[in-house]
C-alpha cells in the first residue's frame, strides 16, 4: 500500500514539473491571416511573452520546421510549425523566408528547393498576441 502512495504522489508531482503549453499568432504582413502556432517549452514561452510585452526587441522573428498539415488551433492554413523546433531571431538566411499565405499556396514545393529542409523564419513575422484555446 505504500508503495502504490508513493507512486501516486510521485505521478502527482510529476503533473506539477510538466512544461505549459501555449499558443501565439504571428502576421507576415497586416493584411494577411495570424499564423497560430503551440509551444511547450517554457523557456520559449517565456521568450515569446517577452517579445508581446517589449521586453525583448531584438530576436523578434519567429522560425521553425514546418509540418505539412493543418492543425485545429490554425485552421486558416494547411500547415503548421513543429513546436519542439520553434525558436525566435533577429537576422536569417533568405533561403527560409516567405509570407505565410505563400508558403501555404506553394506547400508542395516546401521542403525542396522552396523552404530547404523544411525551415521556415520569416522575417517580416511580427507576434501580435497569446491565443487563449
Amino acid at each position: 500500500m505504500f508503495k502504490l502512495v508513493l507512486l501516486l504522489l510521485a505521478t502527482l508531482a510529476a503533473s506539477f514539473v510538466a512544461a505549459e503549453t501555449a499558443y501565439f499568432a504571428f502576421q507576415t504582413s497586416p493584411n494577411e491571416r495570424e499564423f497560430v502556432f503551440q509551444l511547450t517549452d517554457d523557456n520559449r514561452i517565456a521568450e515569446a511573452r517577452k517579445i508581446l510585452n517589449g521586453e525583448e526587441k531584438t530576436s523578434v522573428h519567429v522560425m521553425g520546421r514546418i509540418i505539412k498539415r493543418s492543425q485545429s488551433y490554425n485552421p486558416s492554413y494547411d500547415f503548421s510549425l513543429d513546436p519542439v523546433t520553434i525558436s525566435f531571431f533577429s537576422l536569417a538566411i533568405e533561403v527560409c523566408d516567405a509570407h505565410t499565405t505563400y508558403a501555404n499556396d506553394h506547400l508542395d514545393e516546401v521542403c525542396g528547393a522552396f523552404l530547404p529542409g523544411c525551415f521556415y523564419c520569416p522575417w517580416t513575422s511580427k507576434l501580435t498576441r497569446e491565443v487563449i484555446i
